[in-house]
Order: structure tokens, then C-alpha cells, then sequence
């Protein structure tokens, strides 16, 4: 959540994060409103409480008609220090209610606008000329029928429709690209976490996820628990009510973890092979760190992006998403899109979001410091969602036989195969 002290001392920057949101403007004038109710209300029960004091230790002493009249006021004020604190509790609930309705602060270097209005920072390799080398690429799907790789009817059977099943070197390849993560990471300092894949309310309250986007997470009602759609919720809650000494700062972890989504909202789109799917597997990338780092450590969260997917060998580009696209949390947001063949056109592989304090405050999560004791700043970013790294792997490194070249970077993982090589014949 944003700092109350901010919305007070300059509620127009709050409207103006709001507007470039596309989200109601209005709930700033509300949260004012029921913040300034929160604050007078208790003032007035302070007051009515001194008296209160007051008069108890002056009922005792009094005698005859004062001590009727003083009780007769300690009874008006019993009556009125009960509504001023049942005023202060119904306004500081309206005001927390609002609160975490409110987004964070967009960060002014985004770009404003809505889904299509992001801006390309860069583009790094070059998409192959198919057409040059002489043949016709295929789609990930049939790829990975012909490497015995990707089973979508056999998940859709079992499961439903956007579940799959990884076989033989597709099962190879997603334990080959997690375990080739996870080195990258750990090289970089990261320390290496598998999480939980069911939190509590308050992890995904906590981290934002019960907002826009609750009618894409899955719910246990019996359990009270949520499947997470990201690693990112359980380690930002890992400190949970905790105060972490700045010197410990940052705190870098690669989290793995089963995600679930709905892809609420998806409906015709990617429906073919694996790329949009309900269940996939992630490492991602969690940081905390001091607030006056936030900045820095998202453009290190980046090219620690970028440099897994160099060493994929993937064309990609770089582009910053615009204020209407953030999620509640994001402030900034920047994705690593990789070139897809079939498709023609850049999709999302990766994204880095600063969180800066919003998700520490929700989640009371502080830095103790010389200045005493204040929220720290979250950061995520994704190294590795495995489903769509291995759609732009089947399709960039394919050979007209139907076999698909190994980036060096997996071979190690993989036995020292660079190649893998189809079990069923092309279809005619």
C-alpha cells in the first residue's frame, strides 16, 4: 500500500497515478475523507477520555448536587467517548478498506496509456530468415509431437482443456532449463528457495494478487488457501512481520514453484500447444533491498533477464510496459519478449516489476537502519517461465528435419546433447 503521509501532503500526485492507471480517481478524495474522519474522531476520544480521567478523580471528593451534576456528565461523557471510538474504528476500516484498493505510485519515467502503448527499449539478435534457409517452420505443438516432447491431448483428457504433459527430452529440456536458472542465479548471488505452492489469504492480500487480478487465481474454500500463480507471493511474505536488519540488505532469493492460473479473460487466445497454459513452472527472481537501492537493483533484475536469454540464443526485445498495463503493485515494469516464428511478432518471456514499498507495508515487512525502523522495498522479476521458454527454444533453434538444435547453455543439463532429435516421422 502507499503512505498515508504521501496521500495527505500530496494527494494530486495520488490522483494523478490513479488517472494514468485508468483507475477511479475518486477513491483518493474517499480515502482522504475517511482518513481525516479516522483522525478527528480520535482526537475527540483522546479529549473525552482526559476528561473522563478528570472527573473520576474528582466524583470521589464531591458531595450533594456537584457530585449529581459530575456523575450525570461522567454518564454523557461514558455515551460519548463509546460513539467517538466506535466512529474512530468504522472510519480507520473504511480508510484501510480504501487503502488497499489504491495501486502504487506509477513511477513518472512510465510510459502512460494502456496495453498497446508500451514503449521498445531495445531489440537484442536477429529473427532467422526461414524462407532464406529453404524451409517452413514449425509450430512449437508439432515439434514437440515429433521430439515426443509435448502431450496436449492426453493433458486436455485428463485435465481439461490448456494442461499438457511433458514427455521424454520435453520433460528433460524443462528440468535442464530450471537447473540451468537456478545456476545463472546462484552465480549472481541469489540464494536458491523452493516455496510453498498454497498461501494464506494474507500472502496474496499481501503481495496484491486480491485485487485486479483475483478472478485469475485459483481458491481452495474448504482450506482457505490459495494456488499461487507465482513464487513471487510466497517469498515476499518468507518475511512476513518481520524487521530485517539493513545490513542484511539486500536479501536476493531464485525461488521454484508450480504456478496456476485461470487465464480469466483468455478466452481463443493461444489455444493451440503450451504457451497460455493453467499450470506451469517458474523460477523466479525476489529481492529486498533499502528503498534509496529500488531503482538500481530493477535495472540489475533486468539484465540478469537479459543475459539468460542470450544464453538461450533467443532473439528478443526489451520494452517497458505502459501505467494503464502495471499491476497493483508494479510502480515500473519492464518484459523481455522473445521472437516467435509461427507467430511472427515478439511475445513475453519475462518481466521485472519495483514494487518499491508498496508490498512491505501490506505485509510489514521492515528495514532497521540508523534512521530507526521503516519498509524496505520488494522487487521480482522472472528468469524462467518453462512453458514459454521452451515454445521460443522448439521454434528459433529448429532444423528442416523436425529436430531442434540445443543452446550450449543446456547442454551440460542435458548429457552433452546438442541436438533433439524426433522419434515420429513428419507428417506428409
Amino acid at each position: 500500500m502507499i503512505d498515508l503521509r504521501l496521500l495527505r501532503e500530496d494527494p494530486d500526485r495520488v490522483r494523478a497515478s490513479q488517472r494514468a492507471r485508468g483507475e477511479d480517481v475518486g477513491l483518493v478524495d474517499a480515502l482522504l475523507s475517511a482518513d481525516e474522519r479516522r483522525r478527528s474522531s480520535g482526537t475527540r476520544f483522546d479529549e473525552l477520555r482526559a476528561e473522563q480521567k478528570q472527573l473520576g478523580r474528582l466524583i470521589p471528593k464531591a458531595q450533594g448536587e456537584e457530585k449529581t451534576s459530575l456523575l450525570a456528565r461522567a454518564k454523557e461523557l461514558a455515551d460519548a467517548v463509546k460513539a467517538a471510538d466506535t466512529e474512530q474504528q468504522q472510519a480507520a476500516e473504511e480508510a484501510q478498506e480504501l487503502l488497499l484498493r489504491l495501486g502504487n505510485i506509477v513511477h513518472p519515467d512510465a510510459p502512460v496509456g494502456g496495453e498497446e502503448d508500451f514503449v521498445v527499449l531495445e531489440q537484442i539478435g536477429t529473427p532467422r530468415d526461414f524462407a532464406a534457409e529453404g524451409f517452413t517452420p514449425r509450430d512449437h505443438l508439432e515439434l514437440g509431437e515429433l521430439l515426443g516432447a509435448i502431450d496436449t491431448d492426453r493433458g486436455a483428457k485428463v485435465s481439461g482443456s490448456r494442461f499438457y504433459y511433458l514427455t521424454g527430452v520435453g520433460a528433460l529440456l524443462e528440468l535442464a532449463l530450471v537447473n540451468a536458472a537456478i545456476a545463472q542465479a546462484t552465480a549472481a548471488g541469489f540464494t536458491p528457495v523452493l516455496t510453498p505452492n498454497l498461501v494464506r489469504p494474507a500472502a496474496m492480500a499481501g503481495t496484491g494478487y486480491l485485487g485486479q487480478v483475483e478472478d485469475d487465481v485459483y481458491y481452495l474454500e474448504k482450506d482457505d488457501l490459495y494456488l499461487v500463480g507465482t513464487s513471487e507471493v510466497p517469498l515476499a511474505a518468507y518475511h512476513m512481520d518481520e524487521i530485517i536488519d539493513a545490513s542484511r540488505l539486500p536479501l536476493r532469493y531464485a525461488g521454484f514453484s508450480a504456478c496456476y492460473r485461470r487465464e480469466a479473460g483468455s478466452y481463443g487466445k493461444d489455444t493451440r500447444g503450451i504457451f497460455r497454459v493453467h499450470q506451469f513452472d517458474k523460477v523466479e527472481m525476489f529481492v529486498y533491498t533499502a528503498p534509496e537501492e529500488a531503482e538500481a537493483e530493477h535495472q540489475r533484475l533486468l539484465a540478469w533477464e537479459k543475459q539468460w536469454l542470450s544464453s538461450l540464443e533467443l532473439p528478443f526485445q526489451v520494452i517497458e510496459l505502459a501505467s494503464g498495463d502495471l499491476g497493483a503493485s508494479a510502480s515500473r515494469k519492464f518484459d523481455c519478449e522473445a521472437w516467435v516464428p509461427t507467430q511472427g511478432k515478439y511475445r513475453e518471456l519475462t518481466s521485472t516489476s519495483n514494487t518499491t514499498q508498496f508490498q512491505a507495508r501490506r505485509l510489514n515487512i521492515r528495514q532497521r537502519d540508523e534512521q530507526g525502523t521503516r519498509p524496505l522495498a520488494t522487487l521480482n522479476g522472472t528468469l524462467c517461465a518453462v512453458t514459454r521458454t521452451i515454445v521460443a527454444l522448439l521454434e528459433n533453434h529448429q532444423l528442416p528435419d523436425g529436430s531442434v538444435r540445443v543452446p550450449e547453455v543446456l547442454r551440460p543439463f542435458l548429457g552433452g546433447r546438442d541436438l533433439l532429435e524426433p522419434t515420429a516421422a513428419p507428417a506428409k
